[in-house]
């Protein structure tokens, strides 16, 4: 399972999360989105088809794809445990990239490393 806490910043204490039972689909592909999510508890299944892609763990990103090229979703999200999920929008989102360099930086290899593990498996 893949945890980055790099992102732990936006999980505060102060920021409103969504939870989610064990089973419950957060996402399906194809889905219209406008928000990203960050890990605050638990742990998510990210499945294209049938096909479990990757399991992610707390403080981890999920749902940038979509934000970055206004696509639909491209995979199904959903909770192996139950979860607490931290909701960033696409202005949210736009800021921290424009403000933060090193938060861009860090998207950017998360998209990368997912790349890389989405080529040697279906590859």
């Amino acid at each position: 399972m893949q945890q980055d806490t790099s992102f732990g910043v936006l999980t505060g204490n102060n920021i409103e999360a969504r939870s989610f039972k064990a089973g419950g689909v957060i996402f399906r592909e194809g889905d219209v989105a406008n928000e990203l999510f960050v890990i605050k508890s638990g742990q998510v299944r990210i499945q294209i088809g049938n096909r479990t892609v990757t399991e992610l763990g707390q403080e981890s990103i999920f749902g940038e794809m979509a934000l970055i090229d206004s696509e639909p979703r491209s995979a199904t999200a959903t909770a192996i445990t139950d979860v607490e999920l931290v909701p960033v929008s696409e202005k949210q989102f736009l800021f921290l990239v424009s403000q933060t360099p090193y938060f861009a930086l860090k998207v950017m290899r998360v998209l990368a490393q997912r790349l890389r593990v989405t080529n040697k498996t279906f590859g």
